[in-house]
């Protein structure tokens, strides 16, 4: 019986693989691609936007609507804008009001609340007044609006700031931190950090613990190591609040493949979990490590080393800078994604495969990283797109609607 089910959960992620498609455009229209390289929806579209969750949102004479990952209308084409499916709910513009959705196009009537905001790992902001609270796609209340900001959920949770101090909420709405400090980092393994006064530490178990002279504190990304400031240069410290690596670098960033690129002067190297180089200083800029092993690293253009340090892809591209979260890895913002690096070159854009080569030689006006039915970008937490997207929920005057 476990055997069964372990087959056909395999069988369940090879088919959601098997839907990736990526938004690409070529002569000036817009198609999507499967991660051979070939056209599964030959570009027809003049706007469009990329796959969320199975749909995309495509515009045809002038009003939105939603199509599969075979091209086949889900949706008709009848609202003035449409935004990214998330949680299985949809915002979109109809007969001049923004609404919600659910995948078969039908209207569901939200609770009270002065905006629309996206849903993001399955709840979303509601705001009465100069409060906040969140709502479930349900469109059940999860938490009565009571802070003066939300931030984005991460991974499940989320800071919230309430009369200027921070805290942390799940999407249940569970205070895990109370708001009680100046400011706080995301949550990682029950641990943030945080700072109280002047002093920056961590919040474990309920409890402060002060790092020692620590100036400012980075979020826990990848491993069980951040990189802080100390006296303006940076180490890193353990869940723990230990000094694991003194500060003595310049600059540096998030430890992955257990190697972290650390700035010395005007140049970029890694360092292991002891703090040693194991790529020496020689980089004007450097990226960490994607699970294939493979780091951006930057000489006048982007290239790509292992993790001996060998260049396994030349210095000659430009490389994109979004984040995505996919399956159950977090991914790196620069790199490669689930498999494929998003570059440019020459003012086009491709993808890259692990070995070097572009993915069917190809490349295009524009290209968005590969998305599924899984899939929706990195924790964006927006208002309705009649007004400026932000990336937190907080108190504001409300502003005046203005049309795109």
């Amino acid at each position: 019986m476990k055997k069964t089910l372990i087959f056909l959960l395999l069988a369940g992620i090879q088919f959601v693989n098997s839907q990736e498609l990526a938004l690409v455009k070529k002569n000036s229209k817009i198609g999507y691609i499967a991660k051979d390289g070939s056209f599964k929806i030959e570009p027809q579209y003049k706007s469009a936007k990329s796959f969320s969750e199975g749909l995309a949102a495509v515009e045809n004479g002038g009003k939105w609507g939603f199509i599969d990952t075979k091209g086949a209308w889900v949706i008709p084409a009848e609202f003035s804008n449409a935004k990214d499916f998330n949680s299985g709910i949809a915002i979109v513009q109809k007969d001049k009001e923004w609404v919600y959705i659910n995948t078969k196009g039908e209207v569901l009537k939200a609770p009270a609340t002065e905006k629309l905001f996206d849903f993001n790992e399955g709840v979303a902001f509601i705001k009465q007044g100069d409060k906040i609270g969140l709502i479930n796609s349900k469109m059940d209340v999860v938490l009565e609006p009571k802070y003066n900001m939300i931030k984005p959920f991460e991974n499940g949770f989320a800071r919230v700031e309430l009369n200027k101090n921070w805290g942390i909420i799940n999407t249940a709405g569970k205070e895990l931190i109370e708001p009680a400090y100046a400011e706080i980092g995301n949550y990682f393994k029950n641990t943030t950090w945080a700072r109280k006064d002047k002093t920056f530490g961590l919040v474990s178990g309920g409890k402060f613990i002060p790092v020692d002279g620590a100036e400012k504190i980075y979020d826990f990304e990848n491993q069980d190591l951040t990189y802080a400031k100390k006296n303006g240069k940076i180490g890193y410290i353990d869940l723990k609040g230990n000094w694991v690596i003194l500060p003595l670098f310049d600059k540096g960033k998030a430890f992955s493949k257990n190697l972290a690129p650390v700035l010395v002067g005007k140049k970029w190297g890694y360092i292991n979990l002891k703090g040693d180089f194991v790529i020496e200083p020689t980089y004007s800029d450097a990226e960490v490590f994607s699970s294939n092993g493979l780091a951006p690293v930057k000489e006048n253009n982007w290239g790509f080393i292992n993790e001996s340090g060998k260049i396994i892809i030349p210095t000659q591209y430009g490389i994109t800078s979004n984040g995505f979260i996919l399956s159950l890895f977090t991914q790196q913002d620069k790199g490669f994604v689930n498999g494929l690096a998003r570059v440019k070159n020459e003012g086009k854009w491709g993808f890259l495969k692990p070995d070097g080569t572009v993915l069917s030689n190809q490349w295009f006006e524009n290209a968005e990283l590969f998305s599924n039915s899984k899939t929706s970008e990195k924790n964006q937490a927006s208002e309705t797109p009649a007004e400026k997207p932000k990336q937190e929920a907080k108190q504001t005057k409300p502003a005046s609607k203005k049309k795109k």
